[in-house]
């Protein structure tokens, strides 16, 4: 990136009492989930990794598919995919390599109506902040390909777990607005987001804002979102919401 495109640039430094806007990252930002494509990639280099995760399916399945037990089947899933790695370094290591490596995939999967939504935000001064369930680091490198990567992260910790890696703390449910809290994000101006995981923290925002929903979703965010709330689509096909150009 050249120092003219640097985003201090482009972007003013927001104040503190700055009204604060999170945004969710996968289906928000990014078309998709961010670490489940690289958890698939790391699973399919190594078939052995492959062959355990099709055994483990029929429990790991079901658990990923029910939001109380998501947590436990997704660990289990990422604990095969990432055995033999020693320690956050290797870890972070493969992230870097599944960037450099998918490089145009994950230009396509960025969307442009979320990224014009991020960047209104940001010129007009907002404390905007990226909150996730993917690890942070990996969304820091997805945004870097669009010159937000200054943008803080708040995500899942990561660390050794068994010979593998593991989530040391999940950024997921109300989870999240813990994390947020504690990182001084308390008063919630807007928040966007698809996920019916993120309802704590579109109830804890002033002007909360669903985005590519899933449809089966569509009835439970407008019975519990204040009336009114915008339920859009940023240009996930396949998913639900009012489209947005």
């Amino acid at each position: 990136m050249s120092e003219i495109d640097s985003p201090a640039q482009l972007f003013p430094a927001p104040r503190a009492d700055a009204p604060v806007v999170v945004f969710d990252f996968d289906h928000t930002l990014y078309d998709g989930d961010s670490f489940g494509h690289v958890l698939g990639w790391l699973l399919k280099r190594n078939p052995l990794r492959t062959l355990v995760a099709l055994a483990a399916t029929p429990l790991l399945g079901p658990m990923v598919a029910f939001l109380p037990t998501r947590r436990r089947g997704i660990s289990g899933y990422v604990w095969i995919g990432t055995f033999g790695l020693h320690g956050r370094r290797s870890f972070d290591a493969m992230l870097d390599l599944y960037v450099a490596t998918h490089q145009d995939e994950i230009r396509r999967r960025l969307l442009p109506v979320a990224l014009e939504v991020l960047r209104g935000h940001r010129a007009a001064g907002d404390r905007v902040v990226i909150a996730t369930g993917a690890p942070p680091e990996l969304a820091r490198a997805i945004l870097a390909f669009v010159a937000h990567q200054d943008v803080p992260v708040i995500g899942t910790a990561v660390g050794p777990r068994f010979g593998a890696m593991g989530a040391r703390r999940h950024c997921h449910n109300e989870e999240k607005v813990r994390m947020l809290r504690e990182r001084g994000y308390g008063e919630i101006a807007a928040a966007y987001s698809d996920s019916s995981a993120d309802l704590p923290l579109l109830l804890a925002a002033r002007a909360p804002v669903v985005v590519n929903p899933k449809a089966k979703r569509v009835e439970m965010f407008r019975r519990l979102l204040p009336p009114g709330t915008p339920i859009l689509n940023w240009g996930c096909a396949g998913r639900a919401g009012q489209p947005v150009t």
